[in-house]
């Protein structure tokens, strides 16, 4: 069987005006459709769905993330839009807040306006 199935990722707010603001300004996604209930975007081979939502208890984990061909760019991007980069303590990032792991492939992550947790990817070359 063959997958033609496209991918729909969801990331909840309660903050619709600053969501749309950040996943479109900051993040440069296509706004596609936007509803009471969602803030629809082109996320590339993906659509990324914002619901809106009257609630929300935000996960202390990624839960959405991009893969990247040049962290550092796109960190000096992103900061320059006004991100802020997390740091962990159990993790050993540098200065960008980049932790490399054990295969080479460096990770990085950002909250957006309802705080929740996204991250980027490069993976280490095969």
């Amino acid at each position: 069987m063959i997958n033609t199935r496209r991918p729909i990722c969801f990331v909840a707010t309660t903050q619709p005006d600053a969501a749309k603001a950040f996943y479109r300004e900051v993040m440069g996604l296509d706004l596609i459709e936007e509803s009471p209930y969602a803030l629809v975007f082109d996320d590339g081979a993906a659509m990324l769905r914002v619901q809106i939502v009257p609630d929300l208890h935000v996960a202390t984990h990624t839960v959405h993330g991009w893969e990247v061909a040049d962290m550092t760019s796109e960190i000096a991007t992103l900061i320059a839009k006004g991100v802020t980069f997390l740091t962990f303590e159990h993790l050993e990032q540098d200065a960008s807040g980049i932790w490399t792991t054990p295969d080479g492939s460096k990770i990085a992550w950002f909250n957006d306006p309802c705080g929740n947790v996204l991250s980027l990817t490069e993976f280490a070359p095969t």
